[in-house]
Order: structure tokens, then C-alpha cells, then sequence
């Protein structure tokens, strides 16, 4: 008893939906489990990874992130080390829980996005709090938080999608676990959740351009000329981005970046190519405005252009 002692206790706030001009989700949360570790209460770090691992909690690639994760944040923080555990993985520690002190299974909020690659150039994703990261936001705004926006939507309206976190008093023991004690006068600031995004885009005009790109790259925009709201960004292939707010792994990330067809790579924002024929009627109304030509006249064409001063004749398409 006399090792009890109450600890504050950061609870994240529910982070704000993000959805379609016509209110489908597509990107929401979900509960799950994660492994999470408090530094000063772990009697050896090296020693507890190493078991972990063993466990096959901690990929042996990811040590050394992990490693500096943990050293970057204050010893007395959670620090998420594993996001997402199955149902498996959840049972596996169970058993060995006695041999971690300082180490727990928490329930947390986590990513979801229910058409899976669907507009991920445009909504971006979630992904776990780095050491970069955290050079950066306000830490006690990010207790308890394991994921932040990373592109996208996602990072480009991060203030409002994150919400504000509460914090709770409760009971621990000499191991740091949490005890309950009836009649305890414990406090209670409940956490305010994150705005909701309505966004211009269209799904079904969404699906319709993507399905239309299936098997080939390529980018796709379209834009409501009314009102300039940009109903598609389409970039193709794109990727899953589920993976990052689970936690991806070297391997899966090597995979991404060497695919030949470059899933990464946002084509419709920065992809850059020659413009063909698309220019032309830009280049028409402008000789119009300035009197060059007149809306009665025509010109021949030859297929080719000489620039003054210069011999090469350059070729419509080169």
C-alpha cells in the first residue's frame, strides 16, 4: 500500500472525421490495443527490447528506431512501441506480462479508412510520432497521442482534426500498474474530440476516376468551374495508407519506394509534364484578347515550327 501513488493520466481525444461533399466517411477511427512502455519505470531497456523481440512484439529491424523513439520522449511518457496488436499478439504478452514491468497493453483510437487506397493522395494518413515530430508540436498536447497526419489532408489540417486531450488521476502500484481503490476521489478533465472535415471531393466521381486508371499510372483533377471546388484528385496507383497507422515496417516501406510504378509519388501535384495540345486553347483565347487574331481567321498549320535565328525545326509532340 504505501508503494500506491496516484499518476496523471493523459486521454487522447477521438480524432475529427474526415468526409465526402455528400457526408461518406472516408477517414474515421477505430478502437485498438497497443503496446506502450513508460521509461523510468523499465529496470533495464536493452534487456526488455531484446525480450520483446523474442516475443516477436518488435521486429529486429526496428530496434534501433525504436530505441531512439523512446529515448526522445520524457522518461515518464507512454511511449507507444507497438501499434495495432492482434488478438494473438495481445495473448502472447499477456503471459509474460509479469516479466515487463513498465510495459502495458493500452486501448487507443486508431486510423481507419474504409476504402482503402481510395484518394490517399489527397487525404493523406496518419503515421507514429517521431523524434522529428516531436521537435516541433507541444508535447502535453500529444500525451497519450501515438499518431499525428503525416500528408495530405491529414497533416494540412492537423490542428483541427487532433481535438484537445483530457487527463485523468489514477492509482498505481510500485510497478506502475493501475490499481483500483473504491471511494477515491480521483479527477477527471474528459478530452474534446477533433473537428470534422467536409471535403469538395465527390466519391463516386472519385471511384469512377481511379477505376478508369486501373493498371496504369496516371493523374486525374477535376474542378467544379462554378465554383472551383476540386471534385477528383486522383493520382494512380496509390497505396493503402491503413499500413502507416498500424505501423509499417522497414520491409513494407522498402517495397513502396522501390515499386517500379511509384504508388508514393503524387503525380497530380507533382508530376510534371509537357502540357501537348492542352495548351493550345490558352494560347487561342489569349491572341484573341490581344488582337493578334480574329475569331474569322484561320492559319495553316505545317506540323512543325522554326524558332528565329535557329535552323531546328521542331516538331508538334517533341
Amino acid at each position: 500500500a504505501l508503494g500506491n501513488r496516484t499518476r496523471l493520466e493523459p486521454i487522447p481525444a477521438n480524432r475529427g472525421l474526415i468526409l465526402d461533399r455528400n457526408g461518406q466517411i472516408l477517414a474515421e477511427n477505430q478502437p485498438s490495443f497497443q503496446l506502450e512502455m513508460v521509461r523510468e519505470q523499465v529496470p533495464n531497456l536493452e534487456e526488455t527490447l531484446l525480450g520483446l523481440q523474442k516475443l516477436e512484439l518488435i521486429d529486429k529491424e526496428d530496434l534501433d528506431d525504436t530505441r531512439r523513439v523512446i529515448r526522445a520522449r520524457r522518461v515518464f511518457e507512454a511511449v507507444p512501441i507497438r501499434l495495432r496488436l492482434s488478438e494473438e499478439q495481445i495473448a502472447r504478452f499477456a503471459v509474460h506480462r509479469h516479466e515487463f514491468p513498465g510495459v502495458d497493453i493500452r486501448a487507443r483510437s486508431t486510423r481507419s479508412y474504409p476504402h482503402g487506397a481510395l484518394a490517399v493522395h489527397a487525404l493523406g494518413y496518419v503515421g507514429a510520432i517521431s523524434d522529428q515530430d516531436l521537435t516541433r508540436i507541444d508535447r502535453t498536447a500529444y500525451a497519450g497521442t501515438s499518431l499525428m497526419g503525416k500528408l495530405g489532408v491529414e497533416s494540412a489540417r492537423e490542428t483541427e482534426l487532433h481535438g484537445k486531450n483530457g487527463y485523468q488521476e489514477i492509482l498505481v502500484n510500485a510497478q506502475g500498474r493501475s490499481v483500483e481503490r473504491r471511494g477515491s476521489d480521483l479527477h477527471r478533465q474528459p478530452p474534446r474530440a477533433g473537428a470534422d472535415l467536409i471535403l469538395s471531393l465527390d466519391l463516386p466521381a472519385q471511384q469512377a476516376a481511379e477505376q478508369g486508371f486501373e493498371g496504369r499510372r496516371g493523374a486525374a483533377i477535376a474542378i467544379d468551374p462554378h465554383t472551383g471546388d476540386v471534385l477528383v484528385l486522383a493520382s494512380m496507383p496509390g497505396f493503402d495508407p491503413g499500413i502507416f497507422g498500424r505501423g509499417i515496417t522497414r520491409a513494407e516501406y522498402r517495397a513502396l519506394e522501390r515499386n517500379i510504378d511509384l504508388p508514393l509519388f503524387n503525380r497530380a501535384l507533382r508530376g510534371i509534364y509537357p502540357p501537348g495540345s492542352t495548351v493550345k486553347p490558352v494560347l487561342g483565347m489569349a491572341a484573341l484578347a490581344y488582337g493578334i487574331v480574329r475569331a474569322d481567321e484561320s492559319r495553316y498549320c505545317p506540323g512543325v515550327y522554326v524558332v528565329p535565328g535557329s535552323s531546328r525545326r521542331a516538331r508538334e509532340g517533341r
